[in-house]
């Protein structure tokens, strides 16, 4: 498994975490680093990837409920609204990722840690929001 996938799982157990205990995302970091014996090398993606998310959380949150149809952002699965922030904050701030890149990803995190229809979910979600980030794209030019 890449570096960054272990990054964006160790972002994801983090980002579960403050779901529970709202607070200092520095300190949720470096908890669960200590509790699942995290490598220093996957730190600092992983740390970029929560601190974007809980910078940018009200508006993270708003891309996503615009793209989902018939889910309210806080009637979601906590795993899922969880990689779906993370996912939407790498499409729109992280340019040295591949969008296809950023929606793989998630979609194999939903698989992994969600339930049985998380992939679908949040492929689903993803690709409307990207869908609407490329024509955001495309009137500006």
């Amino acid at each position: 498994m890449g570096r960054r996938r272990r990054s964006r799982e160790l972002a994801l157990q983090v980002l579960f975490h403050l779901e529970f205990s709202p607070g200092d995302p520095q300190k949720a970091f470096d908890l669960i680093r200590l509790n699942f014996d995290s490598k220093e090398a996957i730190k600092d993606f992983a740390l970029d990837l929560v601190r974007g998310v809980v910078e940018r959380r009200p508006e993270l949150d708003r891309w996503i409920s615009s793209a989902s149809k018939n889910w309210k952002v806080e009637r979601m699965s906590k795993v899922d609204r969880s990689i779906l922030r993370m996912a939407t904050y790498e499409l729109l701030y992280m340019d040295d990722i591949p969008p296809k890149v950023s929606i793989d990803e998630a979609v194999e995190l939903g698989k992994k840690y969600g339930n049985m229809d998380s992939g679908a979910f949040i492929n689903g979600i993803l690709d409307a929001i990207y869908g609407r980030i490329k024509e955001h794209s495309q009137a500006s030019m």
